[in-house]
């Protein structure tokens, strides 16, 4: 399959007719921002990083086909209660059975997207030849000057981002607002980067991880109240309805919108979607300091062996994991 072919077959799949229109595509998902044995990236490495994510969904066997076939993930454990998948042996991803469940309203609050990180670039171009010649339906594209991304859905409906950092040396910071806006992803300088005639991606590599989580909120204020004040990120870039926070200077391990979920209350545990996510914390301090803010701010706590649990304002569960 040629370079020209490669990005035909995306412009298809993405259902759109020109690279600009795939970015347009990628702003409604983003709003506006080497070797395979490559082990975990920088944004692995804050003091607070995203850790994994859990889904309520209809049908787990359909769903975690996706996961594994798609993304390339393993099944690590399956239960009557749960599918976990991972890269590496490190689990990414749960899906919880709620095979009665009604599917979450695109307004309410809740998961916009779990963002998959590649260790490298060269793996981002190996998985996107891998999705276009099994031709899987993709939702748009985009250069974020600290990250190239690709987009899609999983069988329910659940956002997925793929994407490949840029050195952190060659972002841009200013009065600690990072850059990072929406542009045409270079395809041919991407799959450059291996043989487009042939598909070499039968897993996720090791070091894959989930880079950050984006988050469909009621409220901007109310979300980096949460986020900042008592979880204990940094605000990085605050657009129109939408705000970035991060730890250790990443980009953003959390991206929060309001683009269709402004308003939204508590969310309906009996439907579909983000179950809970955790934040891998470095070290008993960091933790302890964590578990303060919140139990001055009168939040409910839930012990777990290695942490706790807490639940954002909209009810998203957030699990704080020491490491």
């Amino acid at each position: 399959m040629t370079t020209d072919f490669t990005r035909r077959a995306l412009l298809e799949l993405a259902g759109v007719s020109s690279m600009t229109m795939a970015a347009i595509a990628a702003a409604r998902a983003e709003g506006g921002g080497e070797s395979t044995a490559a082990g975990p990236t920088f944004a692995s490495q804050t003091p607070i990083r995203i850790g994994m994510v859990t889904l309520r969904v209809n049908d787990p066997d359909k769903v975690a086909a996706f996961y594994r076939d798609v993304l390339g993930l393993s099944v690590l454990q399956r239960t009557a209660l749960s599918v976990r998948l991972g890269a590496g042996g490190v689990p990414l991803i749960e899906l919880e059975p709620r095979p009665e469940a009604s599917r979450e309203s695109p307004r309410a609050a809740g998961l916009f997207h779990t963002a998959f990180l590649m260790p490298t670039r060269k793996d981002l171009a190996r998985w996107l030849v891998h999705v276009a010649r099994n031709r899987t339906p993709l939702t748009g594209f985009a250069d974020h000057n600290v990250s190239e991304a690709i987009y899609l859905d999983d069988p329910e409906g659940n956002g997925v981002e793929v994407y490949s950092d840029r050195p952190p040396k060659l972002w841009q910071w200013q009065d600690g607002v990072v850059r990072m806006g929406t542009e045409q992803l270079d395809v041919d300088d991407l799959v450059a980067l291996t043989d487009t005639r042939t598909s070499n991606y039968a897993c996720a590599p090791d070091g894959l991880r989930i880079g950050h989580v984006h988050l469909k909120v009621g409220d901007i204020g109310q979300a980096a109240g949460f986020y900042t004040g008592l979880i204990g990120l940094n605000p990085t870039r605050t657009i129109d309805r939408a705000a970035f926070l991060s730890s250790g200077r990443y980009h953003h391990h959390i991206g929060a919108n309001t683009w269709r979920s402004a308003g939204a209350g508590r969310r309906d545990d009996g439907t579909t979607g983000l179950s809970w996510f955790s934040f891998e914390v470095r070290g008993e301090d960091l933790l302890a300091a964590q578990e303060a803010r919140l139990r001055h701010a009168g939040a409910t706590l839930t012990a777990l062996p290695n942490g706790l649990e807490t639940a954002d304002p909209w009810g998203t569960k957030v699990r704080l994991i020491r490491v």
